[in-house]
């Protein structure tokens, strides 16, 4: 037997998306434009970081032939790797949606072939008998908000009314998504969690993927902070995952971070939350110290879309890239023989492109583990070929959507 741990970078893409024209980011490449913009010295903050990206750790797992790959040519500033250890390659979505329900469900080799339900960008984003239903069956006052917006922008904006006014923050964006923001203290926590579930419950009729929650702390607009209490409510996968499958099959799935929360908590075993990449990384460790033959360990690093991507903030970005690239020596120490590691992303989220959103690109696939010998798998074309990676490596039944690419 052996143990196979899958990393989620979320947002991490690495463009050529061949139909990134149909969502409007025909030229998106997340790491591509990190790169470029960190060689034109355009990635530089002071006591942050300065100078070209540094990935030498992901790159001698195969990230600059990946994105080659994807795309043609080479990141910019980056320099090849004397040797790859790993084996890697690029992968294409196939679902409809650039989300991340869509991304991860196919990771975990159930690609979405339906379309979301999704609110409008032009007036209200939510329809008059749904916000009556949620005041009424929610037992609040009101919402404010009611269109698309940042997060981050929207609770400075509506922050100082709501806690006078008790009425949560109801915002939107490109994703199939319902986002309520509320004060922890003021509103409560608690109070939150319930009105999402009450929504969760209404927009069902909508085919909506998410209904989010984000919690926030503060007293004026200058020093209002989103918490690491945020909480996904989605809807199930449209049939059995991977994490399912082993799940059936007698084996443990630790789901680090969010993925409890992407996966509706279906096919999991054991849920471990955690607050920032460290902290995830941290938790991941502790894992798979604890993961036995036949388990699987499944991370999403959220900071890289959250903090970052949303925020189109490219030093961040490429800041918080490193840090991680820095961290993989102590997953390596940690391997046993036979032991796969994967990392990869859900979507894009390139914080050169104009707008807020997900950008539709391909992902990398860096597979390293003390039996893998280095070699291209060349480009993917789904991304639920990673999910049946883990199912041949952990020795269960195959899946219908995609091979192992080991």
């Amino acid at each position: 037997m052996a143990r196979a741990f899958l990393f989620v970078l979320d947002s991490f893409g690495i463009g050529g998306a061949p139909d990134a024209d149909a969502f409007g980011d025909l030229g998106a490449d997340t790491l591509g434009h990190i790169a470029e913009f960190c060689a034109a010295g355009a990635g530089d903050r002071a006591g942050l970081r300065e100078g070209p990206l540094q990935l030498p750790n992901m790159s001698a797992l195969g990230l600059m032939h990946s994105a080659k790959l994807a795309t043609g040519r080479l990141p910019a500033g980056m320099p090849l790797p004397e040797r790859v250890y790993g084996v890697y390659g690029a992968a294409s979505e196939t679902s409809r949606g650039k989300d991340t329900p869509s991304g991860h469900w196919e990771i975990a080799g159930t690609p979405v072939m339906f379309d979301w339900g999704y609110f409008p960008s032009e007036g209200d984003a939510f329809p008059a008998e749904l916000v009556e239903a949620i005041c009424r069956e929610g037992n609040i006052p009101g919402i404010l908000g009611n269109c698309h917006a940042s997060g981050t922008e929207i609770i400075a904006r509506f922050g100082e009314e709501h806690r006078r006014s008790g009425k949560p923050i109801c915002y939107t964006s490109s994703d199939s998504v319902f986002q309520i923001a509320a004060h922890e203290q003021s509103f409560g926590l608690d109070r939150l969690l319930e009105l999402c579930q009450v929504v969760r419950r209404l927009v069902d009729d909508y085919n909506i993927g998410r209904v989010i929650a984000r919690p926030f702390v503060g007293d004026s607009p200058q020093n209002f902070t989103r918490t690491g209490n945020r909480r996904d409510y989605s809807v199930l996968p449209p049939e059995p995952t991977v994490l399912d499958r082993l799940k059936e099959a007698g084996r443990k799935v630790h789901a680090v971070g969010k993925i409890g929360d992407i996966f509706a908590h279906q096919g999991v075993t054991k849920l471990t939350k955690a607050n920032g990449n460290m902290a995830l990384f941290d938790a991941s460790l502790a894992a798979i110290e604890e993961a036995e033959d036949g388990d699987l360990v499944f991370t999403n690093f959220v900071d890289f879309d959250m903090l970052y991507g949303h925020r189109r903030d490219v030093p961040g970005y490429a800041a918080a890239l490193e840090a991680f690239d820095a961290r993989l020596p102590d997953l390596d120490r940690r391997l046993k023989p036979g032991d796969i590691v994967i990392l990869t992303a859900d979507h894009g989220c390139d914080p050169t492109w104009r707008g807020t959103d997900h950008t539709r690109e391909r992902v990398p696939v860096l597979m390293f583990g003390p039996s893998l010998r280095s070699r291209s798998f060349g480009v993917a074309n789904t991304f639920a070929h990673i999910g049946e990676t883990v199912a041949r490596h952990l020795g269960i039944a195959p899946g219908p959507h995609g091979r192992s690419l080991i």
